[in-house]
């Protein structure tokens, strides 16, 4: 990783809230609120509705790390394009209120976050000195979120073809380490590529790649009725 620890930030530059307090100039207070409503109300629906989000709520608390809506997620004011972010140093969810436009978008930001606070629960994850380590968490999120389901690829106007989700699985990986880290290009890809078919293979805690909301409801079935196969054995 290029760069001092005092020289880099890890993409808290993005998250202006996480420490300095201040409100994103341009936006007047009533705004903000109502924006700030919209997204918890987003946000309590995901996590009562989704099959993604309540297998990883699950599988979090089975991993001994239950999650709580009030203490692990917060709404806030981002800059640039950001929808959302994990903040490992205090296990919180960012989500980025100016720029989650709906439902299915909050879904999306909310499985995605909660990979990664699922890896920083299940594993020693270096998210700060060790690039790899990221670049293997924004692998899974964006292999299992569904970031790169059909339907999303064809709204950025990305056309499928052999291994498509592949292909997309890195470039979102690669994307999300650039905008979080002082690191060249090149070095963003080589450690996308040193790990991506072990973590890419790494379907935890789903038990496959859910390409679908369907896909996702029946890994979530399947994850409740775990200890059950076992028992019977």
């Amino acid at each position: 990783m290029e760069g001092s620890q005092a020289e880099e930030d890890h993409g808290y530059h993005l998250f202006p809230e996480r420490h300095s307090g201040e409100r994103k100039k341009g936006f007047t207070l009533p705004s903000i609120f109502t924006k700030h409503r919209k997204c918890q109300v987003m946000l309590n629906i995901a996590l009562e509705t989704n099959p993604y989000a309540k297998l990883l709520m699950d599988a979090m608390k089975s991993s001994g790390c239950t999650v709580y809506k009030d203490r692990h997620f917060s709404c806030e004011e981002c800059d640039g394009a950001v929808s959302g972010g994990f903040d490992a140093a205090s296990s919180e969810i960012v989500l980025c209120q100016n720029n989650i436009q709906n439902q299915s978008h909050m879904n999306r930001v909310v499985t995605h976050e909660l990979i990664h606070a699922y890896d920083h629960c299940r594993a020693h994850v270096d998210w700060f000195n060790n690039v790899r380590h990221l670049a293997c968490s924004e692998i899974r999120a964006a292999n299992l979120s569904g970031d790169c389901s059909l339907g999303n690829e064809l709204n950025r106007f990305k056309f499928g073809f052999k291994e498509h989700h592949k292909v997309c699985v890195r470039d979102r990986a690669l994307r999300s380490i650039l905008a979080v880290r002082k690191v060249s290009r090149e070095a963003a890809e080589k450690a996308v590529e040193d790990v991506f078919d072990t973590c890419f293979n790494d379907h935890e805690p789903f038990g496959r790649i859910p390409h679908s909301k369907r896909d996702a409801k029946y890994a979530y079935r399947d994850f409740q009725n775990r200890d059950r196969y076992f028992a019977n054995l």
